[in-house]
């Protein structure tokens, strides 16, 4: 039921309107009376009524001084004036304050009721579109999610100008002016293997991010199934500050989930221009690679990348480099884009020991052995991969250490063919489930998850990876596809039409409809727009 409130200053009238019409029978509350504006404000402000009804000539304030009042407040009241006045100043002083019906006086019974179902309608209807809207928008959130990722990509690639970047930016309706910025990366890894996705730890990244949307100055751009990138902005004396949050941020939550993954928060540097954040991004990237090297240091920045030759706990005398984990890590969780950045440190921190031809035998073998070691751990082929292996290389250090990268980059792509693989197996699984039921109105990313025993944030990640669109869009244009076909046959109402397609609400399927195909269902039919 909608509420209703009536002002109206002669009391013969407010009577008679309020006794005469069955407010219950056309869908409403009589929800109270005043008999001027200003007695009518405190009781409309309290009772926020979702249509009023006021003349337009009173003492004290008139009807349109009421009116604009309302309107300001309670924007989604509805106003419906009653004049005795056929002038047409009032008349356009009405319009431009949006009032919803303009009735003259003397008001019966039946146009009343005509103009209260009228505007009972029309508020219907708006809200039926505010559902429909905030419906599609919540279903749509995997695409905004995939349409940031995009977005950061290429930022953080350098592949937008700057106009380009603000453009973008507000498309996805995010705030980037800022005086400086700055890029904390961070992964979640777990402990199993690469390919492990448990509840725990999709429950664990999911708090995470409902923790950062505390902070608008903290905006999280996914990068896979488990890693992330958080683009900081905001003042120069506060970027610090905001930094530390945002790592804390990270540390506390993970820190109780050490038992499921491992973690690691990489810092950039922070730049005061947008087109600098390349630069920002790499050199968190490259901090991030130094996980492979620094197992037990959770949160890397530059300022540690840079003194770690220096420092005595990772110098030549340390053992920990040849640590055989440390290679077949790398292999199970790097990245083809670290390769370098991890040779380079490793054999860095070495020191003069390669000078030995005896030491680049033990270090030589160790690579190789490590690395068939980490693929089998990977479920790979140990056969395959030494076939594929390059011949050894031990003339000087700088061989080993080509040969080395060889090594690291043929056992990763090998490693990354087989995922690939795998996460086409995934999506081919979950494209073959929606085309069964892609009619079933309560069909969604997580109840094809399910059927296909994978995790719902790995799912997500592989699928608009491999498909180049989210799961929502790929069903939406399965279901837009075969609705065209329906409508095109003939025979059938529109009605009909979106419950073969999947939605129960037909006036959701229409709304839908014209927001993919850009015109009605019933437009479609009659041919008025060509798709």
């Amino acid at each position: 039921m909608l509420k209703v409130f009536l002002v109206e200053d002669e009391r013969l009238v407010r009577e008679g309107l309020r006794d005469m019409i069955p407010w219950e029978q056309v869908g409403y509350v009589f929800a109270g009376e005043a008999s001027d504006g200003e007695m009518a404000l405190p009781l409309v402000r309290k009772i926020k009524p979702d249509v009023l009804i006021t003349d337009i000539k009173m003492p004290f304030m008139d009807g349109l001084a009421f009116s604009r009042l309302v309107s300001r407040e309670l924007p989604d009241t509805k106003i419906i004036i009653l004049s005795g006045y056929d002038d047409f100043a009032y008349a356009q002083q009405a319009i431009e304050l949006h009032v919803d019906q303009y009735l003259l006086k003397p008001i019966t019974r039946a146009s009343m009721i005509q103009a209260l179902e009228q505007t009972k309608a029309r508020i219907e209807e708006e809200r039926d579109q505010q559902d429909f809207r905030s419906r599609f928008v919540r279903e749509s959130q995997e695409y905004e999610h995939y349409a940031r990722r995009l977005f950061f990509e290429k930022l953080v690639g350098g592949e937008l100008r700057v106009p380009e970047i603000y453009e973008q930016a507000k498309r996805l309706e995010l705030e980037l002016d800022a005086e400086v910025y700055n890029i904390v990366l961070f992964t979640l890894q777990p402990k199993e293997s690469a390919t492990a996705y448990s509840e725990q730890s999709a429950a664990l990244q999911d708090n995470l991010l409902q923790d950062f949307l505390q902070y608008p100055d903290l905006l999280v751009f996914r990068g896979n199934a488990l890693s992330y990138a958080v683009l900081l902005k905001g003042n120069r004396d506060q970027m610090q500050a905001q930094t530390r949050r945002c790592t804390q941020l990270i540390e506390q939550r993970c820190r109780g989930g050490e038992a499921l993954m491992d973690w690691y928060v990489a810092v950039g540097t922070p730049t005061e221009r947008l087109s600098s954040l390349p630069r920002c991004y790499a050199a968190a990237n490259h901090a991030l690679a130094y996980r492979h090297l620094m197992p037990n240091v959770h949160i890397l920045n530059t300022n540690l990348v840079e003194h770690s030759g220096k420092l005595s706990t990772y110098s030549a005398a340390d053992q920990g480099r040849l640590d055989p984990t440390l290679i077949q890590g790398f292999i199970q969780n790097g990245l083809e884009t670290e390769i370098e950045d991890f040779a380079n440190e490793f054999f860095d921190g070495l020191g003069d020991a390669c000078d030995s031809l005896m030491f680049r035998h033990y270090l030589l073998l160790s690579a190789r052995i490590n690395a068939l070691a980490a693929a089998e751990k990977l479920g790979l082929s140990r056969g395959e991969l030494a076939e594929r292996l390059p011949q050894p290389a031990l003339d000087t250090a700088n061989a080993l250490r080509e040969y080395f990268v060889q090594v690291l980059s043929t056992a990763i792509a090998m490693r990354d063919e087989e995922s690939i693989r795998q996460g086409g197996g995934i999506v081919d699984s979950a494209i073959e489930y929606i085309d069964l039921h892609y009619t079933e109105e309560d069909i969604s990313l997580n109840t094809v998850a399910r059927a296909i025993n994978i995790s719902t944030n790995y799912l997500s990640a592989v699928f608009s990876h491999k498909m180049g669109l989210s799961f929502v869009e790929y069903l939406t244009q399965k279901r837009m596809a075969r609705a065209r076909q329906l409508l095109r046959q003939g025979g059938r109402r529109t009605s009909e039409v979106a419950a073969e397609v999947g939605y129960r609400d037909p006036r959701y399927f229409s709304f839908v409809f014209k927001k993919t195909q850009g015109c009605t269902p019933r437009e479609y039919r009659a041919g008025e727009t060509e798709r």
